[in-house]
């Protein structure tokens, strides 16, 4: 978004070239955009908003009168490099003093120049610099203000000078107060007393002599009945100048309290060759102090941060020897070194080693007459190295391996790496290690060891032999893994299975011993229909015979054990990977209940009493049918037993089988539409998608009971009886799907045509009828004629949609007309 942002005020600024006093050239070949000054830029972009033109149309002006397209990237880089940094100081329309970026693309920043890979990818939406030159950062931080505090109490070291403002407060016998401001001769006037001179003096010297001059006029100064007391009011101005290799050199206005940091950070700081180790003070053309930036970064001591005088002059030299400290060490950056100092001192001001740091040599890169060379110095010449200037301190990394170390895992208690001693052996390891557990697998174990080349070799040995001194024991060697397992890593998980009649079948550990009762007992128990008489386990086989055909593949057997699980004297012993089936008790039922609803005198769940109680017995134990019900429209369905609930009403299950059975003739439907022509197979397809909706004819059953129509009960059938049904519905490829009041006189045919007739894309063919029990019946062929089915009250009719015709193109006429003149070439040689 950052770069986006960029472009149109890039677009803006190329413009202001042409328009703007500050660039105003006749030969625009000429710009030098390393020329212009942040503040010139900013003046720009303060008024670029007004300018209407596209990026395209100011960069074909900007060629057209001669300006260089590499001018044009360095103004790029300049406006990213501005907005950037207001993004990183979190003001997006203040512009600070960015950076310029020179020929060798390099970013020059507050005077400083930095290589053009410290800038951040464009990407990162940031292009911020990191200043490399240690000390750079205090005097560029925006959080760090040198600025002298003007609220504090008058110093008695204070020297009075022209303009200052001295506060006299007479109190006592004598009462009166004094502003008075030091006049360029450096007097002040008191009335009644007269001038006094206190140019050059402290405020302490000035107040004795205030007192002295006053004590002529008011005599109670002498006797103490009256005090006088001296401060400072406004204090005057004075003006340093700062020359040198400061980032802005220059004479600047400053509080008469300010001190040496006060005029440093208004200047900018030490430039790119500035030194931060001997700023000079200059008074009355004398060294008065020279102040080390360093004590104040790493000590925090001020103690060259002199107040300064009018007139003073800041002398920032050139530095004399500067090296770099990168890599491993907590503050890299360029360090300015004395020469009283050493690698050691460098190392203190990169804050020392890194916790990952190789400490024992260093890489020094010098610089010699004609080229550069490599040095390591060892830590024992750290003190003794005297730095030269261009030097790079290489601190690396130290290596990732260990000289000590031996490993061992497995079967003891402590798994883990250990410290290799001298003569540590295989024995004295395992001790370390808190010794074996007891599932530690005592016949082998193996040690994985580096040969001198780095490659792998294994050593196998006899683990109770080495403990028990049969076997010599090993001397481990550096990164030596040893590596003891369990029995249980060699082996299949035992486990046992229990299935059928109990609480809670499943899948459990084998424990050695374990019996058959024991099992069921975590299986939760019997349940109240299982059988103990009759259980049985399957056990895997291991000698099967491969060869032969009527090998077993299992053992069984059938094992009566108590119902009470009480501990008997013989007892069935399971292995592992046995399975246990507990079968129900030999007569052992459950209740099965059935739902009659609708028009029936007495509807509800009734429970069946017998296996062959069929829906007329239920529908008799219900109280018969009433007046109004519709017993030709009467439906059975057949969802399962879950199906009802202890409420009497049907479960959740249910609801979701009926939006399925929604589905389900959804899904028919898109059958049909998809150019199903086979009546009897939409029919079945009807039949299979109806779910569980079962078409029965009551009438007939209520009049032969015991019929084959009278079919017999299962756990959760839904018996319903509807209301007399007066309407028919008609849907699908009909020009108005509508409901119709039932008529006896009019045929299937005469409903669709009630229902505006087919459309055009109907598939009268596959035009089919759903009955209100849920059976189907669909439409017939006789000879050249659709012969339609009977209409029942609250029947359905549905009428598909015919399947899309492909239209033949040009290749399916030519492979037609190459198919018939194939064929009549046939013909003409037969005959």
């Amino acid at each position: 978004m950052l770069y986006k942002n960029i472009l149109p005020l890039f677009a803006l600024l190329l413009l202001l070239f042409f328009t703007d006093t500050v660039c105003a050239q006749t030969n625009y070949a000429n710009v030098k955009v390393d020329e212009l000054t942040d503040v010139q830029i900013k003046s720009m972009m303060q008024r670029a908003e007004s300018m209407g033109y596209t990026d395209a149309q100011l960069e074909q002006m900007a060629q057209a009168q001669g300006m260089k397209i590499t001018e044009i990237e360095k103004l790029r880089m300049r406006v990213e490099g501005i907005r950037a940094n207001n993004v990183s100081n979190g003001t997006a329309s203040s512009v600070s003093s960015s950076g310029k970026v020179t020929d060798k693309g390099n970013v020059t920043q507050n005077g400083r120049t930095y290589p053009g890979d410290t800038v951040m990818n464009k990407s990162q939406g940031v292009a911020d610099i990191n200043p490399k030159i240690f000390g750079a950062e205090l005097f560029a931080n925006n959080n760090l203000k040198f600025e002298p505090n003007m609220r504090m109490a008058t110093p008695r070291g204070y020297i009075i000078g022209p303009d200052d403002e001295l506060l006299i407060d007479l109190t006592g016998d004598n009462e009166a107060n004094y502003r008075l401001k030091v006049s360029p001769d450096g007097n002040v006037r008191i009335e009644y007393v007269g001038l006094v001179a206190v140019n050059g003096l402290s405020v302490e010297q000035a107040s004795a002599k205030v007192k002295s001059a006053m004590s002529r006029i008011y005599p109670g100064l002498k006797n103490g009945r009256s005090q006088v007391a001296v401060n400072l009011g406004n204090i005057r101005s004075i003006k340093v100048t700062v020359v040198g290799n400061a980032i802005k050199p220059g004479t600047y206005t400053l509080s008469s309290l300010s001190n040496l940091f006060n005029v440093l950070y208004a200047c900018g700081g030490p430039s790119e060759n500035g030194s931060f180790r001997n700023i000079q003070l200059i008074r009355n053309n004398k060294v008065v102090s020279t102040l080390d930036v360093y004590d104040f970064l790493l000590k925090g001591m001020q103690s060259a941060n002199i107040r300064l005088q009018d007139q003073d002059v800041i002398n920032v030299p050139v530095y004399v020897t500067r090296v770099e400290m990168k890599g491993e060490v907590k503050r890299p950056a360029f360090f300015e070194v004395t020469s009283r100092e050493t690698l050691q001192d460098v190392i203190g001001f990169a804050g020392g080693f890194s916790n990952k740091a190789y400490t024992a040599r260093i890489k020094v890169l010098q610089n010699t007459n004609k080229e550069r060379r490599i040095t390591d110095i060892s830590a024992e010449e750290f003190e003794k190295y005297s730095p030269l200037n261009g030097d790079t301190y290489v601190v690396e990394e130290i290596l990732n391996r260990y000289t000590n170390r031996v490993e061992i895992n497995g079967a003891v208690f402590r798994p883990g790496e250990y410290a290799l001693t001298d003569g540590l052996t295989l024995k004295q390891l395992i001790e370390k290690a808190e010794g074996l557990k007891e599932d530690a697998f005592l016949n082998r174990g193996y040690i994985s060891r580096l040969n001198a080349d780095n490659t792998l070799s294994l050593l196998s040995f006899e683990l109770d032999k080495v403990l028990n001194g049969a076997q010599q024991d090993i001397v481990l060697r550096r990164e030596d893994k040893v590596s003891i397992s369990s029995i249980f890593d060699l082996r299949d998980e035992y486990k046992v299975d229990i299935k059928g009649e109990v609480r809670a079948p499943g899948t459990f550990t084998y424990a050695e011993g374990m019996t058959l009762e024991a099992l069921i007992q975590m299986a939760g128990g019997f349940k109240e229909g299982a059988t103990p008489d009759r259980v049985e386990i399957a056990r895997r086989i291991k000698d099967s015979d491969a060869q032969s055909v009527t090998a077993r593949t299992a053992e069984v057997f059938n094992v009566k054990v108590s119902p009470s699980l009480k501990l008997q004297d013989s007892v069935f012993i399971l292995k592992p990977f046995d399975i246990v089936s507990i079968r129900n008790a030999e007569g052992y039922l459950l209740q099965q209940q059935v739902r009659v609803e609708g028009e029936v005198l007495y509807p509800g769940i009734y429970t069946i009493t017998n296996k062959n109680e069929r829906i007329s017995d239920v529908v008799k134990r219900a109280g018969g049918l009433t007046a109004l019900s519709f017993a030709e429209g009467a439906s059975l369905k057949r969802p399962g037993s879950e199906s009802l609930s202890d409420t009497g009403s049907l479960s959740k299950s249910v609801q979701e089988k009926r939006e399925d059975e929604r589905q389900k003739m959804a899904n028919l439907k898109r059958l049909q539409g998809a150019g199903v022509q086979d009546t009897a197979q939409l029919v079945e397809d009807a039949r299979i998608l109806g779910s569980d909706l079962v078409g029965i004819d009551l009438i007939r059953i209520l009049k032969k009971p015991g019929s084959r129509a009278d079919l017999l009960l299962e756990d959760g059938d839904v018996i319903r009886v509807p209301k007399q049904l007066q309407t028919v519905r008609i849907t699908g490829e009909v020009l108005r799907p509508i409901n119709v009041v039932y008529d006896t006189r009019r045929s299937m045919k005469q409903y669709i045509n009630g229902a505006g007739g087919f459309t055009y894309n109907a598939n009268r063919k596959g035009t089919y009828i759903q009955y209100a029990n849920g059976s189907v019946d669909a439409t017939r062929k006789f000879l050249f004629f659709n012969v339609y089915p009977q209409v029942k009250p609250g029947a359905e009719v549905f009428v598909p949609k015919r399947a899309p015709r492909e239209k033949i193109g040009l290749s399916g006429l030519v492979g037609i007309s190459s198919a018939l003149a194939t064929l009549a070439a046939v013909l003409i040689s037969v005959f």
